[in-house]
């Protein structure tokens, strides 16, 4: 598996499996057969039950789990340990590698929130903090009020959604932060669209669509991404991402053909 520099100290897998609405325990157990190693999931998904029971005969030590928080349970301290509690509980574990504030909630207090945190590493309950669909402004506001770096922003980052390098893509590489992106495939419209280039770009390497556009994300600095794969044959074709690397002129190519 490719990593990538989650901190001075350790790395995150460049690919991991995203569990939005995937119920298919056997689907995550051949994923982690497979070598993939970091599971997505959050307490809005209802899908962590579903990754516990996929991950219970595994080493959790060679495990990195990411959840995350809903917006509706920043109010008060009570409602954020309750919630990493409750996905603790789901997922069967003592601890989670990473956990995300899933979007802002400009009705919390981001300095409470925040301080919670600050108690969830110290307790042992989470190992690093970090944040999802959140600008650079919200970031830097988060950040203020930790103690502890915040690692990531798990953002919706495609060749068909390329917002994020406006600002934000910039600003992770330049803090070491981990972008990670969902939606890597734009919902299936990458692997079954009619875009000339990128099925130019794929015979030429002898790859699929979808390997080429996950391919296209994590060859970017500081950038993960967490497609769903819901079956063997899917989850096969994202592990063909993997070991190889796009040359410059084909990196040019498709962002020029997906302005």
């Amino acid at each position: 598996m490719e990593l990538k520099n989650l901190n001075d100290k350790e790395k995150i897998p460049a690919l991991g499996l995203g569990t939005w609405n995937l119920w298919n325990v056997a689907a995550v157990a051949y994923a982690l057969e497979k070598g993939i190693t970091h599971i997505d999931t959050a307490e809005f998904y209802g899908t962590e039950t579903v990754v516990g029971e996929a991950i219970a005969k595994n080493d959790r030590k060679k495990l990195f789990l990411t959840t995350k928080v809903s917006p509706h349970h920043l109010f008060t301290e009570k409602q954020i340990l309750d919630a990493c509690r409750g996905s603790l509980k789901k997922l069967g574990t003592d601890y989670v590698d990473l956990y995300l504030i899933h979007w802002p909630n400009p009705l919390a207090s981001m300095k409470k929130v925040m301080a919670t945190f600050d108690k969830l590493v110290k307790e042992g309950l989470i190992r690093y903090a970090g944040v999802s669909n959140f600008s650079v402004r919200q970031f830097e506001e988060a950040q203020k009020y930790t103690q502890n770096k915040i690692v990531n922003n798990q953002v919706h980052y495609n060749l068909l959604h390329r917002n994020p390098e406006k600002e934000l893509l910039g600003f992770c590489q330049k803090e070491n932060v981990v972008l990670t992106a969902y939606t890597p495939l734009a919902s299936g419209r990458l692997k079954t669209g009619n875009f000339p280039a990128l099925d130019q770009i794929a015979q030429k390497y002898g790859k699929s669509a979808a390997q080429v556009v996950i391919r296209w994300l994590i060859d970017k600095q500081q950038v993960i991404t967490i497609p769903k794969a819901s079956s063997r044959e899917h989850i096969d074709e994202i592990m063909g991402s993997l070991g190889w690397k796009l040359e410059k002129e084909d990196q040019k190519l498709l962002n020029k053909s997906f302005p």
